[in-house]
């Protein structure tokens, strides 16, 4: 009965199902040859060998994201060689080095990895760097900053004179160690020395490894002071002077790939608003302002 009473809807019906298995086993295809074993020495059937490009951005707080895109493209045999494109102050010390392990690795699975030094890659952005196989720097980026620092406020004067007691209960000489509340004691500021002294002698060893430099050479510039592109240059710090595009080229030079290689763009986060205004059209910029990257500004303009 409803075969007879909806012969066009059951056509409809069967004709998208059609169309979806198809697109379906085409996404299959598209997979194997950028994946598969089929890709080999060439890359995959479609599209050949090429250089991956990833971001970081901003403070290094989470590079869960990011260590799954450096596997993900150590997997892919389709992936040759990977450039790094690095806007970072530095951040937290554990993840700055979780993702410098990552580079290693890709790395030691034998596919070259290229950094590409943005408008800022201090600290723990240059920490990530020296990672890499070859680093190229813009001649205005700010780089270094070879220190670690640690900064709290004490407002126990500002409680004091408004009425407040801050009252701590603890279990452990250094438990409350970094109390807004109080004055810091010489013990404690020595405990505290100790830790950043010991994370910055691990910055200058993997300065060291990752630049092939003696320590002592090292250690004249990792004092905390930051670098332009070309100062870093004359220090060893950088390869040479070059934008994101010299890098993609290096980086292809070494996996002994053609110029210009074909590129696999870095993975971005969907954002409607993005669509809307840059891909659609459909509204101008004011409709929807961005917010302004604390990060991705650059930190000095030339007048």
């Amino acid at each position: 009965m409803m075969r007879a009473r909806h012969p066009r809807r059951l056509l409809v019906l069967g004709a998208a199902l059609a169309v979806y298995a198809a697109v379906a086993g085409l996404f299959l295809v598209f997979v194997s040859s950028m994946t598969g074993p089929s890709a080999g020495a060439g890359g995959g059937a479609f599209f050949g060998a090429r250089i991956a490009v990833v971001e970081l951005e901003g403070l290094i707080v989470d590079v869960d994201d990011l260590v799954r895109d450096l596997k993900s493209h150590r997997d892919n045999p389709a992936v040759r060689a990977v450039v790094i494109r690095i806007n970072s102050p530095g951040g937290v010390v554990a993840p700055t080095q979780e993702l410098h392990g990552a580079i290693k690795r890709l790395r030691e699975a034998g596919k070259p990895v290229v950094a590409s030094l943005g408008a800022v890659a201090a600290s723990g952005g240059y920490y990530v760097a020296v990672a890499t196989d070859r680093i190229y720097a813009n001649p205005g980026t700010l780089t270094g900053s070879i220190g670690v620092i640690m900064q709290m406020a004490n407002v126990n004067a500002l409680l004091k004179k408004v009425g407040v007691d801050y009252v701590v209960v603890k279990a452990g000489e250094f438990k409350d160690l970094g109390s807004f509340a109080r004055p810091m004691s010489a013990e404690e500021r020595r405990v505290l020395q100790a830790l950043l002294d010991d994370v910055h002698a691990q910055f200058i060893a993997a300065v060291a490894a990752g630049r092939k430099l003696d320590r002592a050479e090292v250690l004249r510039f990792a004092d905390g002071r930051i670098f332009s592109g070309t100062q870093a240059k004359e220090l060893r710090m950088v390869d040479a002077l070059g934008s994101l595009e010299d890098a993609v080229d290096g980086a292809a030079a070494l996996a002994g790939l053609p110029k210009p290689p074909k590129v696999i763009g870095p993975r971005r986060k969907f954002s409607l608003v993005d669509l809307l205004r840059n891909e659609l059209g459909l509204f101008g910029a004011a409709a929807f302002p961005r917010g302004l990257p604390i990060f991705k500004t650059p930190l000095y303009l030339m007048d």
